[in-house]
């Protein structure tokens, strides 16, 4: 028997963790716990993904989602902190001319468009960094970064902090 995957698109309920976190927000917006309000946030947390499902493009399926917690929690939340001391830090020196931005290309061995998507989007959120251009084939991300004295151990630290735990939570 074929294993099911992690979050499973369901005829009602196509996209059950965003009518979960819809309801979550919508109660955190309207600041009450209210019968109303909850009703309302579930039937608005259900039509949206329902109605918007066919706009969607094919998701990669998570195949490891404690490790998706622990990669969110445990590396790209700590490297955020970390990243905005270092810009502090690089910022108030007294002679920003050191600095050494710049531009790498990271190759990439992951394929999903989705998954490329949600690396870069991880490399833009850190501070310091920015995901500049995804080339045509997709083999190859541009990141600019704001001080990058060595290259290569920039690209190195991109794909094993961020590459190959995406490729396994994703499986691809």
């Amino acid at each position: 028997m074929p294993k099911k995957p992690f979050l499973s698109h369901g005829r009602w309920l196509p996209h059950p963790l965003m009518t979960l976190m819809l309801i979550i927000i919508w109660l955190l917006l309207v600041n009450t716990l209210s019968f109303g309000h909850i009703i309302l946030g579930t039937l608005l947390g259900a039509a949206i993904p329902w109605f918007t499902n066919r706009f969607w493009p094919e998701r990669p399926w998570i195949a490891r989602p404690v490790l998706l917690f622990r990669f969110f929690f445990g590396i790209f939340l700590r490297d955020i902190l970390v990243a905005n001391l270092n810009v502090v830090r690089l910022i108030l020196q007294p002679d920003i001319s050191q600095l050494q931005p710049g531009f790498i290309a990271v190759p990439l061995d992951i394929t999903d468009q989705m998954v490329i998507c949600i690396l870069a989007s991880v490399i833009s959120l850190t501070p310091g960094t920015v995901s500049a251009e995804v080339t045509l084939d997709r083999r190859v991300l541009i990141v600019h970064g704001l001080d990058i004295p060595d290259e290569k151990a920039a690209v190195q630290a991109i794909k094993t902090r961020y590459e190959v735990p995406l490729k396994e939570i994703f499986s691809c």
